[in-house]
């Protein structure tokens, strides 16, 4: 099965090169079917076509903040021109003078520029004024307007709707250092975090979950403050004012409902900090085995981008497969081939399948290390290079495992955003009974996924140990987990919980920051969409960082769980855990028997205060 979909996907990318034009998407081309910076052969039909473009590798959109609709496709007119107009020009006289000037024609090519001021048919091939400021895209040659609104405008051209991303784009342009330097303040926390983490303290935990405490309060305080502020604001006349307050008024509630939750989690787990401590210091010891485990989401991370890049590349490059059609007006289109948009359905699983793989990868070799440190006799003389030795045993002996485990991942996924995508086209199509039932089927499967990852994790751990196949990994793992669950499945959910409020601690302070700094501009941008882009990168940052310790955990308890299945701790089968991690399993059970009897116990009196007669 995975031969089969990888030799298809090398297909994909083969005929992407073959019958795509990767030529017109690198170098740009006009609307006449001539490619810039280069010598055209003409195309039939087309009058305009065949010139030779060397000195003119700058493509230049006409008319990039005035755009018209015919239809559903949006009709713009594109030029190969020698520069970009690095200043905005006014009138027609300006454009003849920077053609003059820079030899940079903005008219079609049939309109000689001593005409530009004269010819009637001036205005209809000419751009329309004024023409805005515009720099060359870096790579691709594109001359990319310089305003916000101007620039919005024109990614949307690339796309083909103008609606739905206008005034976002419009928010993401103007804000775009800001965006970046939350990014890299997310980046800096996470890795504050991770150095947290691996030299955790019973006091640094007290202050940890302070600082969370404080960064829901301060984060749910000044959205409602915002809201405040804007409902207050008397000089409210702009749209992008009114959708900030909107979105405002949603962050709020969103995230007052998530710090409730979470606060009335950390009081009734807060009784188990101690526990937690110990329990890091253990996942730190198996760490300090194979130091290298905290470097697996980097390169992972690497893999994935190089794997997204190529990825876009065969998407765009399957997008300019086609055959040139000559249009009204001696325009030239490019028409795609047919079958074209059964290869983008299967790229897109492509994607979501290869993206698993990748992760599925990381899990499969974390375990593999934490495995052979684990299952080592021998505990002052640690196993030499664990990763590398995991990572071979990967690729020689398991990569059906993980395509297996990614491919399942995958099944369920996609219908997932098939559904999503659903809810999203006929949500003003259909009565309300239709979106709970979407939004009923899209949380069903949303569990099954978290199901299916844990599930996963713990068959490639099996593996592992084991050597076994996916199947028989899972069934086992699901199996020892049944039995052994009662010795530390309330002190592993609350080791995963306090890695899960590390990454809402970046997060938190992250989009404080963000709050903090749109705000200044919130008059000429919907920053909305921007804080959920920065919000979303980084729990993704935090999560890729800090998710190597949850992987660790849950290695470690399995392996805990099957070498109580297959020792008991005599001098003829002695456990592999050493003595640390054996007694503090033994004290999390004490202190689970010991709540668990004092429950009973005060149940039984409570019965039989309800049942004793009443004497007089």
């Amino acid at each position: 099965m995975h031969c089969l979909g990888a030799e298809y996907l090398v297909f994909i990318m083969g005929y992407s090169v073959v019958a795509g034009a990767a030529g017109r998407l690198l170098f740009g081309y006009d609307s006449f079917g001539n490619m810039c910076g280069k010598k055209n052969s003409p195309v039939e039909g087309a009058p305009l076509s065949g010139q030779d473009m060397t000195l003119k590798k700058h493509v230049f959109f006409m008319n990039s903040c005035n755009l018209e609709v015919k239809g559903t496709q949006l009709n713009r007119m594109a030029l190969c021109v020698s520069n970009c107009p690095e200043e905005q020009l006014d009138s027609l006289e300006e454009v003849q003078f920077f053609a003059n000037t820079s030899g940079s024609f903005l008219c079609v090519y049939s309109l000689n520029s001593f005409n530009y001021t004269h010819s009637p048919k001036a205005d209809s091939l000419c751009p329309r004024l004024p023409v805005p400021p515009s720099k060359s895209f870096p790579l691709f040659n594109r001359c990319v307007p310089q305003t916000p609104e101007c620039y919005s405008l024109f990614a949307s051209v690339l796309i083909n709707d103008v609606d739905t991303l206008h005034r976002i784009l419009s928010g993401i342009m103007s804000g775009r250092d800001t965006i970046l330097g939350l990014c890299i303040l997310a980046l800096a926390l996470s890795l504050a975090m991770m150095f947290t983490f691996r030299f955790i303290t019973t006091l640094l935990v007290h202050i940890f979950i302070s600082l969370v405490i404080l960064g829901l309060l301060f984060v749910c305080g000044v959205l409602w403050w915002l809201y405040y502020d804007y409902t207050n604001d008397l000089s409210i006349e702009l749209d992008t004012e009114r959708e900030n307050m909107k979105c405002v008024l949603g962050f709020a509630i969103v995230s007052t409902g998530i710090t409730a939750v979470l606060l009335v989690l950390i009081f009734v787990l807060r009784k188990r900090i101690k526990l937690t401590v110990e329990l890091f210091q253990i996942t730190n010891k198996a760490i300090s085995s194979a130091p290298f485990l905290l470097f697996q989401p980097l390169w992972t991370f690497a893999i994935l981008i190089f794997f997204w890049v190529l990825w876009v590349a065969v998407l765009l490059s399957l997008g300019t497969a086609g055959a040139a059609q000559v249009m009204e007006g001696g325009q030239v289109e490019y028409k795609p081939l047919s079958g074209i948009r059964y290869m983008w359905s299967y790229h897109l699983i492509g994607l979501i399948w290869t993206s698993e793989f990748i992760l599925a990868c990381q899990q499969m070799t974390i375990a593999g290390a934490v495995v052979t440190c684990y299952f080592n006799r021998s505990k002052n003389d640690p196993p030499d290079h664990p990763i590398l030795s995991s990572l071979s045993i990967l690729f020689f002996y398991h990569q059906g495992t993980v395509v297996k485990g990614s491919f399942l991942i995958s099944v369920v996924r996609i219908p997932r955003i098939i559904v999503m995508y659903m809810q999203n086209a006929l949500k003003e199509q259909h009565g309300a009974l239709s979106r709970y039932l979407f939004r009923c089927c899209y949380c069903c499967f949303w569990c099954l996924d978290k199901y299916l990852l844990h599930l996963n994790q713990n068959a490639y751990t099996t593996t592992a140990i084991n050597g076994t196949d996916f199947c028989t990994s899972a069934k086992d793992a699901f199996k020892i987990l049944s039995k052994n669950s009662s010795h530390f499945t309330s002190i592993n959910c609350f080791g995963d919980f306090i890695i899960f409020l590390g990454k809402v601690l970046v997060v938190c302070f992250t989009v404080f920051g963000g709050l903090m700094a749109f705000n200044y501009n919130r008059a000429f941008q919907v920053w909305a969409v921007p804080l959920l882009l920065v919000a979303f990168f980084a729990y993704l940052v935090a999560h890729s960082f800090l998710s190597v310790f949850e992987t660790v955990l849950d290695a470690l308890f399995l392996c805990f769980a099957v070498d109580l299945e297959t020792n008991d701790g005599s001098s003829e089968k002695p456990y592999f855990m050493d003595q640390e991690f054996l007694s503090f399993v033994k004290r999390s059970n004490k202190l689970n028997n010991a709540r668990a009897q004092q429950d009973k116990h005060s149940l039984r009196n409570e019965e039989g205060t309800e049942l004793q007669a009443i004497v007089r």
